[in-house]
This record gives C-alpha cells, structure tokens and sequence, in this order.
C-alpha cells in the first residue's frame, strides 16, 4: 500500500483531516500527519496518532533529528502528498515557495513527479479573492491537484464555495493513485 503525506492547516475542515486519515489507514496504507502550529490548535496531534498509529509532526525542528532533515526523510519516504484543509495561508507559502515550518518545507522537498493534491477550506469570500485563486493557479500550473472546494454552509455561517470536500470525495480522487502497481 502508499505511504502517504497528509498536511493539515489550521481551519475548522480540521475534524475531516482526522476522517480521512483514519480512512487511510484503515485501508492499510501509511499515514504521516504533519500538522501546522494553528492546525494543532484546533485538532490535537494526539488524535492524529490515535487514527495513524503514528504522532503527528508539528516541529520543523524535532529534537531527534539532530540533523534537521525531518523534512528531506519524510519528502522522499512518501509516494503522495495531501494538504486538507488548505488554508488561504498556506497555498499562498507553498505557491510562493516559502519554507518556514515541517509542512511547507517537507512540500518544497517533494519531487514533483509524484502525485501532491490540496483540499481548499475557508470561507466564501476569502475563497474569492483574487489573490487566492492566483496562488491556486500558479499551485496547477506546478502540477499540484485542487480537490474542490465544495459548495455549502461553512464554519462562519457563511453560504458558497470554501467548503472542504467530504473524506470520502478526497478518498475517492485518491484511490488510483494509491493503487498498489500491477
């Protein structure tokens, strides 16, 4: 089975990332949790490790790797990489090219030849603005997969397009490429 990356941002869609990595790995793949700070304040990383079996990173600057290569190991381990949710935040930091915490950098080291998909979650208008839809542009233009966002209510109480997919419609996306080869 894959073993998969999964980055979590700081959003309310974070109870989803729990959903889907739970599926995951109940479908017997490998599932590595990197969480952002603001990620941590809304889904503890411990739930992450209860789903996973494994904790969930949060620190660029693990103090088991002496090294601070954490980001290179778990770069060229992974076959896909998935960031949901996605906040505004950090698909600007990933279009842009910025490093500066485990999940950003560990994206900047993933080869680009293999499979890296983002889930948008934020509210309607945030979603809208033309800043946002430049960096998810320039992200597919990069060869990243957008996996929606959905149309509905969001955390706000806000109506539209921001929504993050179901882990269901993400875990369907993903399935063929997490397909063992032939």
């Amino acid at each position: 089975m894959a073993e998969v990356l999964l980055g979590v941002c700081g959003s309310a869609a974070c109870f989803k990332a729990v959903a889907l990595a739970s599926a995951l790995t109940q479908e017997g793949h490998g599932v590595q949790v990197i969480q952002t700070r603001a990620a941590t304040r809304l889904v503890a990383p411990l739930q992450f490790r209860c789903v996973t079996g494994r904790p969930a990173l949060t620190d660029e600057w693990n103090p088991a790797d002496a090294g601070g290569m954490d980001h290179i190991r778990l770069a060229r381990r992974a076959e896909l990489f998935v960031v949901a949710p996605a906040s505004a935040h950090t698909l600007a930091r990933l279009a842009q090219g910025m490093g500066g915490d485990l999940l950003a950098s560990t994206a900047l080291a993933f080869d680009p030849a293999r499979p890296r998909f983002f889930a948008p979650a934020m509210n309607p208008v945030m979603w809208a603005q033309a800043p946002v839809q430049r960096n998810v542009a320039l992200l597919e233009g990069d060869g990243w997969r957008r996996l929606g966002p959905a149309e509905g209510p969001t955390a706000c109480g806000e109506d539209g397009p921001g929504r993050m997919l179901e882990p269901e419609a993400i875990l369907e996306t993903l399935r063929p490429y997490l397909a063992p080869p032939c």
